[in-house]
């Protein structure tokens, strides 16, 4: 009994080594699986690391690699913004020059049979309110030695129909109008029957219309460049006086042409002809044609007397309003 006492004893012992040696078993793997689970955690984080660092290294001996995407958003933003504003400020200019300058339809108005005969052999609209003669070609001849001159001519029924000079830096004029004592005047050429407060982009139908400009001439001693001067002066739109833009292009845009030729120190032969229908006493537009000594300066064309709002009678003057 004694020895099966022992025996069961042993056997208690024995299994209670084995509980023991399963439960440290147990731990070990436990511990191992996590100890894997943390080594892959550290794996991921260190490859990202690597992967972030290589990148860095790459961006740094290629800057512009990193950027492309961000560089082709920001150019297709600012490629849109362009294109927005590229076409606002084409709508804006579209709107003014429609505000502004006469259609086909108005400057051809004026283009009877015989005004056509009096300007030339081809008539071209320029799509900026005037026309361009014979190519943009003159007969002016340049070949003068004399000094300048302006001179004016009158027809039959005593209308200014041509304005013609040689011109050089001299005969330009700086002063203002006031300074020279040439200034406003209450003398109307014939024709003029003004209307005002008109809607649109000029307020008033008439200016004294200049066949040679102040600015050009002004410089020249006994020529009367005043705006009272019967030879030199005839009823004309404002636009048609007025109008300088290269979408717009009435008489001031041609003068400022010459201007600068003059400022440059050309020597410019300039006519400006009055064109009239029948007996009218107001011009259907003015003929203008210059040409410079050394063939940078050359122009032909005819500015239309018409002006958006208003219908003109060319025989009275009188002025409707649309």
């Amino acid at each position: 009994m004694g020895e099966k006492m022992r025996r069961k004893k042993g056997s208690k012992s024995t299994t209670g080594v084995l509980g023991w040696i399963l439960v440290i078993v147990i731990g070990l793997l436990i511990g191992n699986f996590s100890n894997t689970k943390d080594n892959n955690k550290h794996q991921a984080s260190k490859s990202s690391l690597t992967k972030s660092l290589v990148l860095k290294k790459n961006s740094e001996s290629n800057p512009t690699s990193s950027s492309t995407t961000s560089s082709l958003t920001t150019n297709a933003t600012s490629s849109s913004i362009s294109n927005s504003s590229s076409t606002n400020n084409v709508s804006g200019s579209c709107s003014t020059s429609i505000n502004r300058t006469p259609s086909k339809d108005l400057a051809e108005s004026v283009l009877s049979q015989n005004v056509r005969n009096q300007l030339g052999n081809e008539i071209a609209w320029n799509n900026a309110g005037a026309f361009i003669i014979d190519n943009n070609r003159t007969t002016l001849n340049t070949n003068i030695t004399s000094a300048p001159y302006a001179v004016n001519t009158v027809d039959s029924l005593g209308r200014p129909v041509v304005g013609n000079a040689w011109l050089n830096s001299t005969t330009r004029q700086y002063q203002n109008r006031k300074e020279t004592n040439e200034g406003a005047t209450s003398w109307k050429p014939a024709g003029f029957e003004q209307a005002l407060n008109l809607s649109g982009a000029y307020k008033h139908a008439y200016d004294r219309g200049h066949l040679l400009g102040y600015a050009l001439v002004g410089g020249i001693q006994n020529f009367d460049a005043s705006e009272s001067n019967p030879r030199n002066i005839a009823t004309q739109t404002a636009w048609a006086n007025e109008a300088d833009s290269s979408y717009s292009t009435g008489q001031n845009y041609y003068e400022t042409i010459v201007r600068r030729g003059l400022d440059q120190n050309k020597k410019i032969r300039y006519q400006v002809s009055d064109i009239y229908d029948g007996s009218n006493i107001v011009p259907s537009g003015a003929h203008i044609e210059a040409k410079s000594s050394d063939g940078t300066i050359e122009f032909n064309v005819f500015v239309p007397n018409v002006q958006n709002g208003i219908i003109i009678n060319y025989a009275t003057g009188k002025v409707a309003v649309q």
